[in-house]
């Protein structure tokens, strides 16, 4: 064991790290002891009583704090490190590699350098926290090991609710290279233990040596390398392999009255409806987030949940739309709130559904009181807007029972849902694989704020995939195309959109989707027929009352079908034109895309000319 270890290392920690027979992890932690400086290295294992010593750390060192209920306990980001950092999450580009349209880089010599240089002595006087993690089921063919090196117990400890123990797996990997590393540091802390310098806050992704280098952050999307910032190394592998690493839930759909379960992934941008579909009543969840897909022997598309975990958003997590989540927040177990008004003990947060929150406390900023105002002049709420909340998925009712199987679940169906008032019906099937992929290529978010100008600006994220995007884009567009095409019963592909409106006014109610996804569920065992338009496969009327009335045991109108499965020939072709400003500048498209793109426009165009309408009711194409 080298000899600058031994001095921050006991005799316990050195055996830990020595027992994994890896001399590359060893070196990787002898390589960030002489940069960082720590006072003391710990290192951790999967024994319960070292994970029980992480939390205990957190609330030593004051990263977090007790909250009344069992098990609950308090952590505040610093009042301007409170959402994940665009501008300064960059990946290190070496000469001659080339990125898609928004990806946001710098070259690699000169980031390391800048990052490195802040990492240095960025611990001293702290403990860095040597943890050990798998992302997937461990003992696993989706098994991916993570290193995770941190003077941040909060972080640590966030990780243990989040991912699955991985010291045992490490020792699986008989001493290879082959796992990824993050290295973070929360810098100078204030006397509330937050990040100081967060001016100075950096999170650089080196793709090409699979690390992550995080500093000046506590917000977990920033600091709790094994989330997002993982994706990136992960996407990065699968590109360059045969399967895929995707921003993906993954449910079980239980339809009524049948004893099945079919399992679907869907990509859905934010404030498109990815929670809300994953916790729909009567299914089960088997993550919320990421996803790794691969192919098994059958040629059948298998897929896990990165994660074991859930770091959610907790603003309007109550008791009517969120009864499930509610319900685990309020009841005594492990989890951790952030950035939520504590005010004797107990957490209140933005849209809980509760009449009697406190107007004074402790919040994000401080002692808090109701009215008070930041340095701006603008009032401070009670809970920050991107408060979260971070629990075992175990902890949830609707887990699915093989959330854990390390073989992952056939996946059947995918969706990918978008966001838009006035063009895409709420759910509609591709005619194809190449279809689907173009499905999910073409995501819109509409803007519900003005805070980037005005409301209704268009935002393009294909398959919610782009503040994660570190290949070219039309690298992974082809790849998903050959992924299908090697599978022997490709899943089904649906578009969703739960925000179509009429003159304002939502055109469904929010639970309707609980019937879009059981007709999904039911084309892919061939149960419903459906009407093939230019757009793709929409249900037909008789089977969506059919389940209306066997769901909610209520009528569906024939008037609200035609409003919300008409198709809006001029809306769709304004979409197309969209898509190709977005896709002609574009590098390396798949030749699919632009086949499907054509057709779609060439029908549509002639349905316009043929009938001079600019919109079609569903009955026009039976």
């Amino acid at each position: 064991m080298p000899d600058p270890l031994k001095s921050v290392l006991d005799e316990r920690a050195l055996t830990k790290l020595e027992a994994l027979e890896n001399p590359h992890v060893v070196e990787l932690v002898e390589r960030f002891v002489a940069l960082c400086k720590p006072a003391r290295v710990m290192v951790f294992t999967d024994e319960p009583e070292d994970i029980s010593l992480v939390r205990q750390l957190a609330l030593d060192w004051g990263e977090e704090s007790r909250l009344r209920m069992r098990g609950h306990t308090i952590h505040y980001d610093g009042f301007f490190d409170q959402a994940r950092d665009k501008e300064h999450t960059r990946v290190l580009l070496p000469r001659g590699m080339r990125l898609s349209r928004g990806i946001n880089s710098i070259d690699r010599e000169e980031g390391l350098e800048e990052v490195l240089g802040l990492l240095d002595g960025a611990m001293r006087g702290k403990t860095m926290l040597v943890r050990f993690f798998s992302l997937g089921p461990t003992d696993s063919r989706f098994s991916l090991c993570a290193l995770q090196i941190t003077d941040s117990a909060y972080v640590a400890h966030s990780e243990d609710l989040l991912y699955r123990s991985g010291y045992e797996q490490f020792k699986r990997l008989r001493g290879s290279p082959e796992f990824f590393t993050f290295v973070h540091s929360a810098g100078e802390l204030d006397d509330r233990n937050c990040t100081k310098n967060v001016d100075d806050r950096r999170i650089y992704i080196d793709v090409m040596d699979g690390k992550v280098y995080s500093v000046n952050n506590q917000y977990a999307g920033n600091s709790v390398g094994l989330k997002k910032l993982a994706l990136r190394l992960a996407v990065y592998k699968a590109n360059h392999s045969d399967w895929l690493a995707e921003h993906m839930l993954i449910m079980g759909v239980h339809p009524p009255g049948k004893d099945r379960v079919t399992y679907f992934t869907g990509a859905y941008p934010s404030a498109c409806g990815k929670t809300s579909t994953a916790m729909i009543p009567g299914q089960t969840i088997v993550g919320d987030d990421l996803a790794y897909i691969r192919i098994d022997e059958e040629g059948e598309a298998r897929a896990v949940n990165v994660e074991s975990g859930v770091f959610g958003i907790i603003r309007d997590v109550n008791t009517i739309d969120d009864p499930l989540i509610y319900k685990a927040l309020t009841t005594p177990r492990e989890l951790i709130f952030s950035n939520v008004l504590v005010s004797d003990g107990v957490p209140y947060w933005l849209g809980m559904g509760r009449e009697d929150v406190p107007e004074r406390g402790i919040n994000h900023s401080g002692e808090w009181w109701k009215g008070k105002k930041d340095e701006k002049g603008n009032e401070i709420p009670l809970a920050h807007p991107n408060a979260r909340f971070t629990m075992r998925l175990s902890e949830l009712e609707n887990v699915d029972p093989v959330y854990e199987d390390p073989e992952g679940v056939v996946v059947q169906g995918i969706f990918y849902g978008g966001r838009d008032s006035d063009t895409n019906v709420p759910i509609c099937e591709s005619v194809s694989w190449e279809h689907g992929v173009y499905i999910g290529a073409t995501i819109e978010s509409e803007s519900t704020t003005a805070t980037i100008g005005r409301v209704g600006v268009r935002n393009s994220d294909p398959m919610s995939i782009m503040d994660f995007m570190v290949v070219p884009l039309g690298l992974y567009l082809s790849n998903h195309i050959k992924f299908g095409r090697r599978l022997k019963n490709p899943p089904r592909v649906f578009s969703t959109n739960y925000f179509l409106k009429h003159e304002g006014e939502y055109t469904n109610e929010k639970v309707d989707k609980k019937v879009w996804v059981i007709w999904a569920e039911g084309r892919v065992h061939g149960e419903y027929d459906a009407i093939k338009t230019p757009i793709g496969f929409i249900p037909r009327y008789e089977d969506l009352r059919r389940l209306f009335r066997q769901v909610f045991d209520r009528e569906y109108s024939k008037e609200d079908y035609d409003l919300q499965f008409s198709i809006r020939l001029d809306k769709y072709l304004e979409k197309i034109a969209r898509m190709e400003e977005i896709y002609r500048p574009e590098p390396g498209m798949p030749p699919e895309f632009w086949e499907v793109l054509n057709r779609q426009k060439g029908e549509l165009e002639a349905l316009k000319e043929k009938t001079g309408e600019s919109v079609l009711p569903p009955d026009y194409f039976r």
